[in-house]
């Protein structure tokens, strides 16, 4: 957990020191995998030089839940160094969470299913893989669920990206 707030730290901090500079999106369309607690397909359109759109499909499963959820997210890219940037953005995702069917004792719960309406934002850090199109990413996407336990979660929507970009 210490770790994690000293890379938000210093992401926060590195905002104001490149607040003036541009990280160059050299590519219009990125296509790829997120990986992490939700596992997805990424899509990003750049629509400037340092502003970003970027959609993300995601599932999630566990032995009692599953999940399916659409993100849309605006992006802002600064630089920090050559080929490595970092971004922070907002948005918002929609979706379904699906209770599986289980048994407590002589107890049997049905299964059942529910809307997922949240607030999203992202901060994190990416490097353009030189000589190639290829970029990974690492991010924290906190969001806020308003229909479900109306709770921020800050940990759960850690993720890795690799990316294509044509």
């Amino acid at each position: 957990m210490v770790n994690n707030l000293r890379v938000v730290s210093f992401l926060i901090l590195s905002f104001f020191f490149f607040e003036n500079s541009f990280a160059q999106l050299d590519s219009q369309h990125a296509i790829g995998v997120r990986f992490g607690s939700a596992t997805g397909v990424s899509y990003r359109y750049s629509l400037t030089e340092n502003r970003a759109l970027e959609g993300i499909l995601s599932v999630q499963s566990s032995s009692r839940t599953s999940r399916f959820r659409l993100v849309g997210l605006y992006q802002y890219h600064k630089p920090i160094a050559e080929n490595f940037s970092w971004y922070y953005g907002f948005g918002g995702s929609f979706g379904s969470m699906r209770y599986k069917a289980y048994t407590i004792g002589d107890q049997r719960i049905d299964a059942s299913s529910d809307l997922l309406l949240s607030v999203d934002g992202i901060i994190g850090i990416a490097y353009d893989i030189p000589t190639t199109p290829i970029a990974v990413s690492l991010d924290a996407k906190p969001y806020l669920d308003f229909l479900q336990e109306s709770s921020i979660r800050w940990v759960d929507p850690l993720g890795f990206t690799i990316r294509y970009k044509f």
